[in-house]
């Protein structure tokens, strides 16, 4: 298992760390939003070449969402998630119940009927709930 290094010294590209650390799927998407403007380091915009190091904060735009992150150590390359998460501390206040979409519910009784309910139906009132044939004459 590789040793996550917690150096003070040490620093690593910030578009690299974003991708070794799970939270932009591919590298290029991570300098994507470094060149978008969607990556700040302690608040300054930052292209991907940018060196950070250990304890600065990391804030990124992504998905319509605001993550912030802190730097708590560095791995050589892209690990697992169990691994990746011991390299920051997640500093992302909760999101605000008010504004999560509504889930629209309907009502029992209401709109079209389950298979439940037709079946029930059929049972009850025999041969007139079964649907007719529009081709056939009376």
């Amino acid at each position: 298992m590789t040793e996550i290094n917690r150096d003070a010294a040490k620093h690593m590209r910030v578009d690299v760390w974003l991708w070794t650390t799970r939270m932009f799927k591919t590298r290029n998407l991570a300098t994507q939003a470094c060149r978008g403007g969607h990556v700040q380091v302690d608040g300054q915009r930052v292209k991907a070449a940018q060196k950070v190091t250990i304890g600065q904060e990391v804030r990124v735009r992504k998905a319509g969402s605001e993550f912030i992150w802190r730097i708590t150590g560095f791995i050589p390359t892209r690990m697992q998630a169990s691994v990746a998460v011991q390299c920051y501390e997640d500093l992302t206040p909760p999101p605000d119940p008010a504004l999560r979409g509504f889930v629209p519910r309907r009502d029992k009784g209401l709109g079209r009927p389950t298979k439940k309910d037709r079946r029930e139906m059929e049972k009850f009132l025999g041969d007139l709930a079964k649907p007719r044939s529009r081709n056939r004459r009376d």
